[in-house]
């Protein structure tokens, strides 16, 4: 070391020293940083549990199968004995170093043709946390900006490395730069009416439920006589426009262009911070969020997903109502778009759609690819077209949005459902238009018709299970959001006789000073961001419970444990609705969308029976007293009377001198 130092004062060179580069384990961690390296040369301990190096200097325990270092303490024991936050890190970074080590052993071993290691409680543990690929020293929460926090709510300074090479193949060395967010804004187009309505609640309660970073916005497209009979302004954060349903220049009906127009009319009368919008359409269940980091979202390179049925972007139609027809692109839905690209691209995507709604010579379904040939899907092409015309490029993504009753491609897992087209399960189906006209959202405790149990699907086929599950997810997180919509509406529940079961969960939502809908529960934004103290109560509770979790050694994946090493949380408890007084405790188990078994609890003790249901019974058994007394009383009259032969009394006196004259 003093070899180097002197050699490098030498040739008068100057390093930039940093302290964010490296930490030995066992040494507590600067406030907000991250060091990229672990130096593992001196011991180091977590509580009673100890590492040297040393004492293994002549260890084979690279040739050994399935020989491995001692295991270090389990997260959830790391975060009973350790609160200060800064401490618990440094001890989070040690358990870090050594469970890393012992993944490599088994990689290692696993090259060199050794059998499976037997499933103890700590392998399952290694294998949960070598798929997750996050570190457990990064605990840290993100602000409104978009910043990195750490536990004592100051900016963390991240340090990312650039390994961008030059012409001779060498290393151009480190940039340090701020970990920062764009603040994103959803929004997402209805109309008043109830039909909407159902739409507007299924949709906010997804967005809590995802962790949908930002705020979220309804564009509500009312005509002012709309507006004073319509119930629905308290379903979520509103901006009202003017309705263009019935254009006011053309009186052309078309309720589709309210999208466009809406957003043109916030994008004109609403300030905005966002950097990112995120636009959607109201029949739509989001399950996971949708960031511009994900997906690679730029200014000048929005997202969206794949409409292979516009065709018009291949013939005359994209001729006719672009300038650059080769710059046309087949997709909608779902955008994602920087602001700045927004307030360009709005005043066109209205305009062109007013001009392909006009254009009613190339309706057909040769030109457009609408089936019906009414011109239903303008404003689809009127953003093709004003994309076109400002030379948008999109990057087109076909993981983010599927249609439930398609079955999703392999690998994965869609971020929004969109049910825009009728889907079914067996002999259940679902078709939002067949829902037009009900009034889903002011009539107390009405729902859609229960999907099937996934318990009961066919596993057999496992795209036909992935399939037919997540079409039954997205009817149950409708049927669930209108259950906590009548709830916070104040329906009395004795009404609710037709839910068999719903997921008694509170609700996620909140609205801050400013009226935005904001997310309750603290999203993972990249792979550093962990709600800390929210696992560390939930962990120390679970301790401070007993629960250990599973120590069976049979083969299969540890389910107790989550992608970071905490426990898994139990599901949620059901509530069950109906009228079967003989309800008993039942444990179901059916595979979800990743493989993974979940268990379903349902417990007597959260059952109700209705009390007309024992009013009933006690009249029956009233009825079957009375009836009973009635017989008993009938039958004892009868015995007390004489018995009457149906005789004569010439022959009555005549037998009686007989018996006189024996005698």
């Amino acid at each position: 070391m003093y070899g180097y130092s002197f050699g490098a004062a030498e040739v008068g060179l100057r390093h930039q020293i940093r302290n964010d580069l490296m930490i030995y384990p066992g040494y507590i961690p600067q406030e907000g940083v991250h060091p990229l390296l672990m130096h593992y040369g001196l011991k180091f301990s977590v509580g009673s549990w100890s590492f040297s190096k040393a004492d293994h200097h002549d260890d084979d325990i690279v040739y050994k199968c399935n020989k491995l270092f001692p295991a270090p303490p389990y997260p959830k024991e790391v975060l009973a004995m350790e609160p200060d936050p800064n401490r618990r890190r440094g001890l989070f970074l040690s358990i870090e170093c050594m469970n890393s080590l012992n993944e490599g052993l088994l990689e290692t071993h696993r090259t060199h043709g050794c059998p499976k290691p037997s499933q103890t409680r700590y392998i399952r543990f290694l294998k949960i946390w070598r798929r997750s690929r996050k570190t457990f020293s990064e605990f840290n929460t993100m602000n409104s900006n978009g910043n990195m926090i750490n536990d004592n709510g100051r900016r963390s300074i991240g340090v990312s490395v650039n390994n961008t090479l030059s012409k001779n193949n060498s290393p151009s060395g480190f940039t340090v730069e701020s970990r920062k967010f764009p603040k994103i804004h959803t929004l997402f187009s209805t109309e008043c009416s109830t039909y909407f309505d159902w739409q507007t609640v299924g949709l906010i309660h997804s967005f809590a439920e995802s962790g949908q970073p930002g705020s979220i916005t309804r564009l509500l497209s009312c005509s002012d006589e709309q507006l004073k009979t319509y119930k629905g302004m308290d379903l979520a954060p509103t901006h009202v426009v003017p309705s263009y349903s019935l254009h006011p220049l053309t009186n052309d009906w078309y309720p589709a262009i309210n999208k466009p127009a809406s957003v043109l009319h916030w994008i004109n009368h609403v300030p905005t911070d966002a950097e990112f919008l995120v636009i959607l359409d109201a029949d739509m269940v989001l399950r996971r969020p949708i960031t511009p980091w994900e997906f690679g979202a730029e200014k000048g390179r929005p997202v969206s997903v794949p409409y292979l049925y516009l065709i018009g972007c291949d013939n005359e139609l994209a001729k006719l109502h672009t300038r650059f027809p080769e710059a046309c692109e087949k997709v909608g839905g779902i955008i994602i778009m920087h602001i700045d690209d927004l307030r360009s691209f709005a005043p066109l995507w209205l305009h062109k759609t007013e001009e392909v709604r006009a254009d009613k010579d190339h309706w057909a379904v040769n030109f457009t690819g609408d089936i019906y040939g009414q011109g239903w899907i303008s404003e689809m092409y009127g953003y093709s077209f004003g994309a076109a015309e400002l030379r948008l490029r999109h990057i087109i993504r076909n993981d983010i949005m599927l249609y439930p009753g398609y079955p999703p491609p392999k690998e994965m897992e869609p971020h929004v459902l969109h049910y825009g087209l009728e889907f079914s399960v067996g002999n259940w189906s679902f078709d939002k238009a067949k829902w037009r006209d009900e009034d889903m959202t002011n009539v107390c405790w009405k729902f859609f018709p229960d999907p099937p149990n996934p318990a009961f699907l066919n596993v057999e086929n496992l795209d036909e299970l992935r399939r037919d599950t997540i079409s039954i997810e997205c009817v149950r997180t409708l049927n669930e959001a209108l259950y906590l919509h009548h709830k916070r509406r104040g329906c009395h529940p004795s009404v609710n006789e037709d839910v068999v079961m719903v997921l008694n969960t509170a609700n996620t939502e909140g609205i801050d000073s400013t009226g935005m809908i904001q997310n309750s529960r603290n999203t993972k934004l990249g792979d550093s961001m962990i709600n800390d103290e929210a696992d560390a109560n939930y962990t120390s509770k679970r301790i401070n419970e007993g629960e250990n979790g599973s120590e069976e050694e049979n083969g299969e994946v540890d389910n107790d444990w989550d992608s970071r090493g905490f426990q898994r949380e139990k599901p949620h408890d059901w509530q069950y609705l109906g009228t079967d007084s003989n309800f008993k405790t039942a444990n179901r188990k059916f595979s979800d969308l990743t493989g993974n078994i979940a268990e379903l609890r349902i417990s007597p003790k959260h059952s109700t029976t209705p009390l007309w249901s024992v009013s009933v019974l006690l009249f029956v058994l009233l009825t079957l007293y009375v009836y009973s007394s009635r017989c008993w009383l009938t039958s004892k009259k009868t015995k007390s009377k004489p018995r009457r032969l149906g005789l004569n009394a010439s022959l009555i006196g005549k037998a009686h001198r007989t018996a006189s004259t024996a005698e």
